[in-house]
């Protein structure tokens, strides 16, 4: 379908301090706002959409802490929406129409949208996906009733459990946030893996993040995917545990992405590169350790997740309480914002989402992947945004794709043969 240089290897260190070195010379270079002054955006201020997540984390900072005023739009407004249903109604009406500009969406969902997949009589609306936000940091949860069994990773202990509970005549529901989502994906990959088809064994049901620990508390799903803070108050609440963290799947892998309407950056070039500068910036703030604890406050606070900033500090600084009497201290699956090119947006990540959900029937099997992400995927405008910033170029990967990704189960992704992934997997909607 598509073929990228796949020569380049990214670095697994942790970038920390090239971070600070980066958001010190971005200062020195564009003291005072000096940006908005040379280039005059086009616009003050977009209306940019968020779910209640950490992973939106970059856009509250960036707010917060004046970096959109700083790059020439001080009007900038952060915008909590419902869900992701909501936040893809708001982007078809767009800014001018009182929905959003742009926003922190699931990763596959620009794709879905100016595909016309998941929009009413599949009419596409045009997306720009611009940057990544973060890696890692989801979760799969399971209800406390299976606490004996201690569902982790391999989830063939779980298909044995939800047979029984079917032969008894019970539903079993695992939930997800948007069909065709990172979570959605993440789930069913794991499922599959240990055996459990995800279509035919178990009901998938759509839950909004800020509801998925309400619904486990009354019953509604056996297990969720979902981001956080809300797998740790699911075990804060003592209502269930965490089996894994998405990144034991996958180390490093994309999730959430900040992404534009085409149109809003087809007509505000200069406007769109300030955004893009504001959002990279927090993301080097969100990824200092010495900002950790701000950041908890920050994410805690009424206007965007509204939670004790002590509930989301553990996970926020790579401490996982899983809730089994698991407890794991400087995970390697920590959320990541900017470090080992977390912000970078890999188009041979967005194939992976691609053939995932070709997988699962979102996409028909004779889509043309690559003409799909060259029209989505903006990672050139990425690319000048750091370099306006200052970035170094070793926080600058060389090549468009991160090579062949390995999976927990040994599936190897080639995003030079997504065929032959998809082929090599033994539970789908393809044949």
């Amino acid at each position: 379908m598509v073929s990228f240089d796949r020569s380049f290897k990214p670095s697994r260190r942790a970038a920390l301090t090239g971070a600070l070195a980066t958001v010190a010379a971005a200062k020195a270079a564009f003291p005072g706002g000096a940006f908005a002054q040379s280039a005059g955006p086009e616009v003050k201020g977009a209306r940019l959409g968020f779910i209640a997540l950490t992973d939106a984390a970059p856009l509250f900072v960036a707010k917060e802490k004046g970096f959109f005023a700083k790059y020439g739009m001080p009007d900038v407004e952060v915008l909590k929406q419902a869900s992701w249903g909501t936040t893809r109604d708001n982007l078809v009406l767009g800014g001018e129409g009182n929905g959003i500009d742009g926003a922190h969406i699931l990763s596959p969902m620009p794709y879905l949208i100016t595909a016309g997949r998941v929009t009413q009589n599949n009419v596409g609306v045009p997306m720009h996906l611009i940057a990544r936000l973060n890696t890692n940091g989801q979760a799969i949860s399971v209800a406390k009733e299976y606490l004996d069994l201690k569902v982790q990773l391999d989830a063939k202990v779980f298909k044995a459990a939800i047979e029984k509970k079917k032969a008894a005549g019970k539903s079993v529901k695992a939930a997800m946030t948007f069909p065709g989502g990172t979570h959605d994906l993440w789930i069913r990959y794991w499922m599959a893996a240990g055996g459990i088809d995800p279509d035919r064994d178990i009901e998938t049901i759509v839950v909004p993040p800020p509801q998925m620990v309400a619904n486990m508390k009354v019953g509604t799903m056996d297990c969720f995917c979902v981001g956080e803070p809300w797998p740790a108050q699911l075990v804060t609440q003592g209502i269930g545990y965490t089996a894994l963290t998405t990144g034991e799947l996958w180390k490093d892998h994309p999730e959430k992405a900040f992404a534009l309407r085409a149109s809003f950056v087809e007509k505000n070039p200069k406007a769109t590169k300030a955004l893009t500068m504001a959002v990279l910036e927090a993301q080097q703030w969100c990824d200092m350790p010495a900002n950790r604890d701000e950041l908890a406050t920050i994410l805690g606070k009424r206007q965007w997740i509204n939670i004790p900033a002590s509930d989301v500090a553990g996970r926020t600084k790579g401490t996982i309480d899983y809730g089994d009497g698991r407890r794991v201290e400087n995970s390697p699956f920590i959320m990541k914002y900017w470090a080992d090119h977390a912000s970078y947006p890999f188009p041979s990540h967005d194939l992976w989402f691609l053939a995932e959900d070709i997988r699962w029937g979102k996409f028909p099997a004779d889509t043309d992947i690559k003409a799909l992400v060259a029209k989505v995927n903006r990672e050139d405008l990425w690319r000048e945004a750091a370099k306006e910033l200052g970035v170094a170029a070793a926080d600058i990967p060389a090549s468009t794709s991160r090579g062949k990704e390995t999976f927990f189960d040994g599936k190897v992704f080639d995003p030079g043969d997504p065929g032959a992934y998809l082929a090599s997997l033994d539970i789908k909607r393809i044949a």
